[in-house]
């Protein structure tokens, strides 16, 4: 399917919203929308319930209730070096889940999944694309979502996120986070080449917010969140550098190989879906990571 179809008309507050990793940098970034618009939820981590520990099926599907909207959220970052392990890994995880949807099913399931589904070098994406991963973490992504519509019966969304950053990510990816990270320790940002490649990048409070009125249409479908809107990492680091008061060393650096991609979304399914959502600019969106950053 291309694109979001709402099952509701028009927004309702469902009876309550159940999100699996809520610990996580999404998963906190959804229930702090959910908290904000008094939306009943039940935050769930791993720490409750361990989707790789023995009895995982049945210690998730206790606290799963039928009218509930259950986000999955939960999925381990690639190791280098570990990704056929991490891949398995994930991959259970979601087994897990699965049984515990067929053994207590419930009333929407929105997947939060990643653009990785789609080629490395494809340069225009939109919901039409097939999902043709290109490595380990979009393969994941990509088997997942096979998991889950070949398990669940309800409707279910798929939401496939672009770059996401914001104060709270303890990753390092190359790109906004990483790049705020290097200049307040090292005093500079280091950039593969020129940093020529052009990608989109999302504030992680704008998934939250398409989480939240998915949820409130009970949507169904795929739906790819992105900004409309690629930039270069060389515009990004100049963006976060103009965060500080002292000047930031830009430093570019020789290549080891390979081609310089870009990839750009089309975002009409997201206006078709949400007409009124407009997505923060990246720059507003750095400085928003940082004051939050700064304020801890």
């Amino acid at each position: 399917m291309s694109g979001l179809v709402h099952t509701w008309t028009a927004a309702r507050t469902p009876t309550r919203v159940v999100v699996m990793g809520s610990r996580g940098f999404v998963g906190q970034a959804i229930i702090a929308e959910l908290a904000h618009h008094a939306i009943p939820y039940c935050p769930i981590s791993s720490v409750e319930v361990d989707l790789l520990a023995p009895g995982a099926e049945e210690a998730l599907a206790g606290r799963l209730q039928p009218e509930d909207a259950f986000v999955i959220v939960s999925a381990l970052t690639p190791d280098r070096g570990k990704d056929t392990a991490t891949f398995m890994r994930n991959l259970r995880m979601m087994e897990a889940a699965c049984a515990a949807l067929r053994r207590q099913p419930v009333a929407h399931v929105v997947n939060i999944g990643s653009d990785a589904v789609y080629p490395d070098d494809a340069s225009l994406v939109d919901e039409a694309m097939p999902a043709a991963p290109s490595g380990f973490h979009g393969m994941m992504h990509a088997a997942r979502e096979v998991m889950l519509r070949a398990t669940v019966a309800a409707p279910v969304a798929f939401l496939r996120p672009s770059l996401l950053y914001g104060a709270a990510d303890t990753h390092n990816g190359y790109g906004p986070n990483r790049f705020r990270r290097s200049a307040l320790k090292e005093k500079q940002i280091s950039l593969f080449g020129g940093g020529e490649e052009k990608r989109d990048h999302v504030h992680v409070s704008d998934l939250a917010h398409i989480v939240r009125r998915v949820i409130e249409r009970r949507s169904v479908g795929v739906l790819n969140v992105a900004t409309g809107q690629s930039a270069t990492f060389r515009q990004v680091a100049d963006h976060v550098a103009a965060q500080f008061a002292s000047p930031i060393a830009i430093i570019e650096q020789p290549r080891s190989g390979g081609v310089v991609t870009h990839r750009h979304f089309a975002v009409g399914a997201c206006l078709q879906a949400f007409p009124d959502f407009w997505a923060m600019p990246l720059a507003d969106g750095i400085a928003l990571a940082h004051r939050e950053a700064a304020h801890g």
